[in-house]
This record gives structure tokens, C-alpha cells and sequence, in this order.
């Protein structure tokens, strides 16, 4: 018979198996970032231009009083063009510190829980392709293929200037 601290602490383990991500959709591929790294989810919103900023920067946003950069994420991967729909979405994700940008997302799906041993390192033919980089890993979780993004590789040391400038 179990007690409850055993209960508990199996019941953690578990827990601690489980990734929360938010996933979401970009070309009608999904996407995940971890839920750590996802400081909250707005509908798009007026973007200013910044003069000279890399390509796959539209801008920036004010989001209650703090400048924000935003990317989108169809231009950084290169994919094609962006496509603005009532779901497109912007997730304010938190980089490095206080480094904060905005990704433009086709449409923001849920937050799934993913057991860890279920992501695996992108193939092969995938890891030596451009972007491949930017890849944690991919799982396939509820006949849908997710593909892990790592946000600390998506930017250079030169762009993320370019981004702490422009915000």
C-alpha cells in the first residue's frame, strides 16, 4: 500500500517528465516553445518600422509603456511571406534576462504537456539544413509532429544587438 508521501512523489516524477509548451502554427507546420520562455500571447497591434533593422524585424511595439521588437518568424525561418489572418497572433517571449521580443505566429494553438523522453533530436537530413540550428528537437505527440524551437539559437550575437537596439 502506498502512502502518501510516496503518492506524492511519484506523482512529481511524473510531473517533472512533462514539458509544458505552447505550441502554435507557422505554414501549417506546429511549432512549440517552452511555456517558461512565453511571457504572454496579444493580438496583433500597430508595429512602428525601425529604419535598418534586419529583414526579419517589422518593428517595434509599445506594450503597456516598454518597446518592444517584432519578428516575424515566417521571414527568420525563411518561409514564405507572411499572411495576416483574425488568427495570427504575436507571442511575447523573454530571451535572455531582460532581452523581451514579439514572434508574429500564424495562430497560437494551446499549451500541451509532452513527456520529455518523447522528443528526440531532429533527424539527420534536417540537422544539416538552414534553420536547423534553431531546432531543440521535434516529438510526436497526439498524431501531430511538433517541432521544438530554441530561442536562444534563432538570433546570432549580431542580431540580437540589432534587436536590443531596435526595442
Amino acid at each position: 500500500m502506498l502512502n502518501s508521501a510516496t503518492r506524492q512523489g511519484s506523482k512529481e516524477a511524473t510531473l517533472a517528465s512533462l514539458q509544458q509548451l505552447v505550441t502554435f502554427e507557422l505554414f501549417g507546420e506546429i511549432f512549440a516553445l517552452p511555456i517558461l520562455d512565453v511571457r504572454e500571447i496579444i493580438r496583433p497591434t500597430a508595429i512602428t518600422p525601425v529604419p535598418q533593422a534586419p529583414a526579419f524585424v517589422e518593428g517595434v511595439i509599445n506594450l503597456r509603456g516598454q518597446i518592444i521588437p517584432v519578428v516575424d518568424l515566417r521571414k527568420r525561418f525563411g518561409l514564405a511571406a507572411e499572411n495576416t489572418t483574425e488568427e495570427t497572433r504575436i507571442i511575447v517571449v523573454e530571451l535572455s534576462g531582460s532581452m523581451v521580443i514579439g514572434l508574429i505566429v500564424d495562430s497560437v494553438r494551446e499549451v500541451e504537456r509532452i513527456p520529455v523522453d518523447t522528443i528526440t533530436p531532429p533527424p539527420s537530413l534536417v540537422a544539416g539544413s538552414v534553420g536547423a540550428e534553431y531546432i531543440k528537437g521535434i516529438s510526436n505527440h497526439e498524431d501531430k509532429m511538433i517541432v521544438h524551437i530554441d530561442m536562444r539559437k534563432v538570433f546570432n550575437t549580431d542580431e540580437m544587438n540589432a534587436l536590443a537596439s531596435a526595442g
